[in-house]
């Protein structure tokens, strides 16, 4: 069949595009195309509100058929955090007749060339943020974010860092030029002439292993970075969070058809309860490349046990924010209740443990001890989630029953500053709402290390006191060396203490926040500016997204004849 996309068309359609995001990433400057307010949306055959939630309703019960090869099954299984059932179902390939067809199709995506591929990909990009209030229903119905966060993070704000993945894949493929003219003097002889080609050769299949909470926003960097690099992508998304990515696939594959390629290279891989197919498929010799985000546990055994694959990991950390002084007392306090809040705590930027000397800090307020800086924040998370429905539209719901699990035990660990409460969804009865919690431990017991040194992945926050700053620096230092942290945060008018905090984040390779008191958060990155993580510490090995998350997906073949 003939194309009906060529790559005349979407080169002159996206390469403005591809060339803005190019310079956002040289100049890392502020730029985004894909709008972050919802009225926005509705126009130039984007869905509004209404639609997207009237597309997502019509999922419902029904089957997203692939057409993929080798499927053997159907697969559903997916409750809502918010306590309704999507009844969705999905196919259950058989690998061994999908993998082949998937890599049937790769020396056609690799002979298009980087330019090809990357316009490709802002097609699927441009297809799926024509479609982005239904994918906000299908992330905030699997992740449990509340609307509003589902729709920024899990549509332009993926969006964004999809595209940053071809960006970055597109500059590291072009820096070697495609021919060459060798010629080496002889002296008196004629001199040697050779005609050199080089060609960006991909690895191989990719898998992307996609997690509960923002299945978009940390499955689409990897999918993306793959696919412009010329690898055919399988996804497997975790099973509480099909749907989005599974949507993702569905328009992949779409595009893929209509500009002439291969759908199979992109394709589906759900899975039946229980069957845990992760390490399998991670294992199997045609997987070459992986990209996963979850646990640590798990995220090691991927490291350790996949050999065959370029491996890049998102695990988990123990995010520190030092407080030794500031000079907008009131600012600090609001900006750490909402990073404390935003989405229940369950974003692996949160903040967990906050160091604060035992002798109290200096503010623009006066000297506030321990105590009262403890008290102070507990206020000022109560004030910000006081009203329900401000409250549910910041919480969202507790992914799974395992967060609730750590929240109800954070309890006991020590002396409660504020406690967790339960709070009513007036549209979704059977979420579970909880607000944050936050307990008081002393950072010279041994029995409170035990609780700070560990993640609590959730609504938890642990208040530590430390005997002064360069004790919660030399703590800083140890917990990212051994635990990993995804981000620091610091407040404190002491340029001494500022340097010392940043020298810590330099040699043990954290991305470091200081002094943020307005609209911008520890625990959110932009697109095209901010790293997230660094591959430099236990918590990830890798940075979306940098020339090193992308350029190991290809070589570089040399082709090389006398001229």
């Amino acid at each position: 069949m003939a194309a009906e996309l060529t790559a005349h068309e979407l080169i002159a359609r996206h390469r403005p595009t591809l060339d803005q995001a190019l310079e956002a990433i040289r100049t890392r400057a502020y730029w985004s195309p894909h709008p972050e307010h919802p009225k926005a949306y509705g126009e130039n055959g984007s869905l509004d509100m209404a639609a997207g939630k009237a597309a997502f309703d019509a999922l419902h019960g029904n089957r997203i058929d692939l057409g993929q090869p080798g499927t053997d099954g159907w697969v559903e299984g997916e409750t809502s955090p918010y306590g309704i059932e999507t009844g969705v179902s999905y196919p259950h390939a058989d690998l061994d007749e999908l993998l082949p067809a998937m890599k049937a199709g790769m020396r056609a995506w690799r002979d298009a060339g980087a330019e090809t591929r990357a316009v490709v990909c802002l097609e699927i990009l441009k297809r799926i943020s024509d479609r982005t209030m239904e994918f906000a229903q299908a992330v905030m119905h699997t992740s449990g974010q509340a609307f509003m966060m589902a729709f920024q993070a899990g549509g332009p704000h993926a969006q964004d860092r999809g595209m940053e993945a071809v960006a970055y894949a597109y500059v590291e493929q072009i820096r070697t030029p495609d021919t060459a003219e060798w010629t080496k003097p002889q002296g008196k002889r004629d001199p040697l002439a050779l005609t050199k080609q080089f060609v960006p050769v991909p690895r191989g299949v990719a898998l992307v292993i996609g997690c509960n909470t923002f299945p978009t926003w940390n499955g689409y960097p990897g999918l993306f970075a793959s696919l412009a690099t010329g690898n055919a992508v399988l996804v497997k998304p975790h099973p509480r969070a099909v749907l989005p990515l599974a949507l993702t696939v569905q328009v992949a594959r779409q595009v893929l058809t209509e500009a002439g390629f291969d759908a199979n290279l992109v394709a589906l891989a759900a899975e039946r309860p229980g069957e845990g197919i992760a390490k399998t498929l991670a294992t199997r010799p045609e997987i070459r490349v992986i990209d996963y985000t979850g646990s640590t546990e798990f995220g090691d055994w991927l490291e350790s046990n996949a050999r065959q694959a370029q491996v890049y990991t998102e695990k988990a950390g123990v995010n520190t924010v030092i407080v030794e002084s500031t000079d907008d007392y009131k600012g600090m306090l609001a900006n750490l209740a909402f990073s404390l809040s935003l989405y229940s705590g369950q974003m692996c930027t949160t903040p967990q443990n906050l160091l604060i000397p035992r002798d109290g800090i200096t503010t623009d307020q006066g000297p506030k001890s321990f105590d009262e800086v403890a008290a102070d924040l507990a206020k000022a998370v109560d004030g910000l989630l006081g009203d329900d429905a401000r409250a549910n539209a910041l919480l969202g719901a507790i992914v799974n029953p395992d967060v609730k699990a750590r929240l109800e035990a954070a309890a006991g660990l020590g002396e409660v500053a504020l406690a967790s409460r339960e709070i009513t969804h007036p549209e979704f009865p059977g979420a579970v709402v909880r607000t944050p919690v936050i307990v008081k431990l002393d950072g010279a017991k041994p029995d409170a290390e035990a609780a700070y040194m560990s993640e609590y992945f959730g609504p938890v926050s642990f208040a530590v006191a430390v005997d002064s700053a360069g004790d919660a620096a030399e703590l800083l230092r140890r917990t990212i060396r051994e635990k990993g942290a995804m981000t620091v945060g610091a407040y404190t008018t002491s340029p001494e203490v500022e340097e010392t905090v940043r020298e810590v984040c330099l040699e043990e390779a954290a991305q470091l926040s200081l002094n943020l008191t307005g609209g911008v958060y520890v625990n959110q990155t932009a697109a095209f500016s901010d790293f997230h993580g660094s591959g430099g510490n236990p918590a990830a090995n890798s940075a979306l997204c940098d020339g090193a998350f992308v350029a190991n997906r290809f070589r570089v073949v040399e082709v090389r004849r006398e001229a």
